[in-house]
């Protein structure tokens, strides 16, 4: 989730980007490691070229998996160290040799047949591996039955490598806490500058995909847990319309905003996990009635030409924030008008002005949500209750650098028949109607902005250092579909654009998304860079 703009409880003003993300993070000994172009065979395949080597029978599901399953223990346990895998699938081999077998019968799923992904370790699955929220304080829970995501992405033919590490709690735990860090998993880092934020909460799911530890991954947000992480690993995040993907089997913040979705190295590739991920699920029930079987193939808005004709709205709040951020936008802008797009400055990140609605909101629907998930689950606690009195007993292991002042907040507030509760809701779901009256009125097929400024440095002690921007915040608010595809990148540091669409139009967006995306080209490979000194640049 949104760490910062939601947990703080003294004022919704807004923050600078400052000089603050570009000091030296390590000391000056740390000379930046510029790594070459990678060996790995498969760095940078596409998902559709995977797919097409398998139907041509020069690769297998059970060799791509064995060399991912390499590559994992290459960077993310050695070299670079990154820690964006929490736990790897025993039996991720034999599953992979499982539908090699059902390939060479004639049996295709569909795209993602025979595909290693890796989910994220809030999704319950129903194997051999835990679901703890990145928690010591759930270690042992293994889940009776899988999330009914994973059950749709098993049908599909996935095959899931592993869990991927987290912001614990997906982030509401502490209003002081660090992205990527879990009591579990450690600290995750950005591949791109290793002292770097990875972002959070969905921080291993996009480290993972931007690091070619596997092919495509799955996140969750609240609010910006995937736009975020996209942006600052350099790769594809589609935040769904809330109720097209299921969120039961998945530990909950908030049944208002919280959604799982896919992470990609391109649009097309995210969209094909995107695809096999949603369905109708009856213990679930949308807000609305979803179109569901409209997504079941989306290839046909994967067209370059996708932004003929479109009218994107952009906030002109988000500019002057980070020269090099503003440098990003105007060309991406620019872009946009020479493939047939009409940019509209709107005035559209005051929607999500709730005066505290948020954070109130979400202390009470995840004291309601996790109370349900922790009664029926095999995890030890079995209450909020519980989880605040074993963190405390085990405090040098579960907070040896921040506490859960969100999960005693949370405690304190009462149930979902509250009036405070009812009051914060409203001004929450007053957002989308903001948001489709200036669709309707600007006659708007998108909004953008800037999804984050450039990462900070990873600080166990103050926590995260916000810089503004969060150009994904109306979406999430109100339950909105936004993309987040590569802008650019300042001093090593990616910088994603966030496009924003209306409920159920993520065809549309994707078109919109894919169409910038060929035109701009922006995705690099990470060079696994130690730090950025004050005396040598990144490409020192």
């Amino acid at each position: 989730m949104k760490r910062r703009n939601f947990v703080r409880l003294t004022s919704a003003a807004s923050f600078s980007i400052i000089a603050l993300p570009f000091i030296q993070c390590r000391s000056k000994a740390d000379q930046p490691q510029n790594g070459e172009k990678s060996s790995f065979k498969f760095s940078e395949m596409s998902v559709a070229e995977m797919q097409q080597q398998m139907k041509d029978g020069k690769l297998t599901s059970q060799d791509l998996t064995k060399a991912y399953l390499d590559q994992i223990a290459a960077l993310d346990k050695s070299g670079p160290k990154l820690n964006s895998v929490i736990e790897l699938n025993p039996d991720a081999v034999s599953i992979a040799e499982a539908l090699d077998k059902e390939r060479k019968n004639g049996k295709v799923r569909g795209p993602m047949h025979g595909i290693p992904i890796l989910i994220k370790d809030n999704i319950d699955t129903a194997d051999k591996m835990q679901t703890t929220a990145g928690s010591l304080a759930l270690s042992g829970n293994i889940a009776s039955t899988d999330a009914f995501v994973v059950k749709q992405l098993r049908e599909a033919g996935a095959v899931i490598l592993g869990k991927t590490n987290l912001s614990e709690w997906a982030n509401f735990r502490s209003t002081r806490s660090s992205s990527g860090w879990s009591s579990r998993g450690g600290q995750t880092k950005n591949p791109y500058i290793l002292d770097r934020s990875p972002c959070g909460s969905s921080s291993g799911s996009g480290v993972a995909v931007a690091a070619n530890l596997c092919a495509v991954a799955v996140g969750t947000e609240t609010n910006g847990s995937i736009a975020c992480p996209a942006s600052m690993n350099g790769v594809v995040g589609i935040k769904p319309t809330v109720g097209l993907v299921s969120r039961s089997g998945i530990i909950p913040i908030s049944k208002t905003q919280d959604t799982a979705g896919p992470f990609g190295r391109t649009v097309a590739d995210a969209a094909m996990l995107f695809s096999a991920m949603i369905g109708g699920d009856p213990n679930d029930p949308a807000r609305t009635a979803a179109p569901y079987d409209t997504f079941r193939d989306l290839s046909a808005s994967l067209d370059p030409n996708g932004l003929k004709g479109k009218r994107i709205g952009v906030d002109k709040g988000l500019l002057k924030q980070h020269e090099g951020v503003d440098s990003l936008l105007a060309k991406a802008l620019d872009q946009m008008k020479q493939k047939g797009a009409t940019i509209v400055e709107v005035d559209y990140m005051k929607t999500q002005e709730v005066e505290g609605g948020e954070s109130i909101v979400l202390q009470y629907e995840f004291k309601d949500g996790v109370n349900k998930y922790l009664s029926k689950s095999n995890a030890k606690p079995k209450s909020l209750t519980d989880l605040i009195a074993y963190n405390k007993a085990n405090e040098a292991k579960t907070m040896p650098h921040f506490k859960q002042e969100l999960f005693e907040l949370s405690e304190s507030r009462g149930d979902l028949e509250a009036k405070e509760y009812k009051d914060a809701l409203a001004k929450i779901m007053h957002v989308a109607d903001l948001l489709n009256e200036l669709f309707k009125t600007q006659k708007l097929d998108a909004l953008c902005g800037p999804a984050t400024g450039p990462s900070w440095c990873t600080d166990l002690v103050n926590g995260d250092f916000w810089t503004g921007y969060g150009g994904y915040g109306p979406a999430a608010l109100s339950g909105f579909p936004s993309i987040t595809v590569p802008m650019g990148s300042v001093n090593e540091l990616p910088i994603g654009i966030s496009f924003l669409g209306k409920a159920y139009g993520e065809a549309d967006l994707i078109r919109i998304a894919y169409a910038y995306e060929q035109a701009s080209k922006n995705r690099t490979t990470p060079k696994f860079i130690a730090s950025i000194s004050n005396e040598h640049s990144a490409e020192d």
